[in-house]
């Protein structure tokens, strides 16, 4: 199993996940020990935000962890088999190792989660 994680700097995890150009890739088939095994650091027009076509970079990974998604990003990828975490750990390895111990941290009170909408021109 595979975990891809939004991580703009490759350091933490980050969120507004529709428009994350970069992911962390992590296999989690030893859960004990989840290793990094690939980065992704894409151009823009593969952001969810504008990506509108076929095979994505991200397909094949089980879940994505991010710091925030809204409603149609998790609906989009739930299409492509991929479940959508929602945590507050910035961590990215802490984060993944929370998942897979369905212990996922949650967003702090007042943080930016995408409880919002937007005014989007598409």
């Amino acid at each position: 199993m595979r975990v891809a994680v939004t991580s703009q700097n490759f350091r933490t995890v980050t969120a507004h996940a529709g428009k994350a150009r970069r992911f962390l890739i992590y296999d989690i088939s030893t859960p004990c020990s989840p290793r990094e095994v690939e980065r992704l650091d894409l151009p823009k027009e593969m952001s969810f935000h504008e990506f509108h076509g076929g095979q994505h970079p991200i397909d094949g990974v089980d879940a994505l962890v991010t710091g925030g998604a809204g409603e149609g990003f998790v609906a989009r990828l739930g299409q492509r088999g991929i479940e959508v975490v929602i945590c507050g750990e910035s961590d990215p390895l802490q984060a993944v190792k929370d998942y897979i111990q369905g212990t996922v941290k949650p967003v702090p009170p007042g943080e930016h989660e995408h409880g919002h909408h937007h005014q989007h021109q598409h």
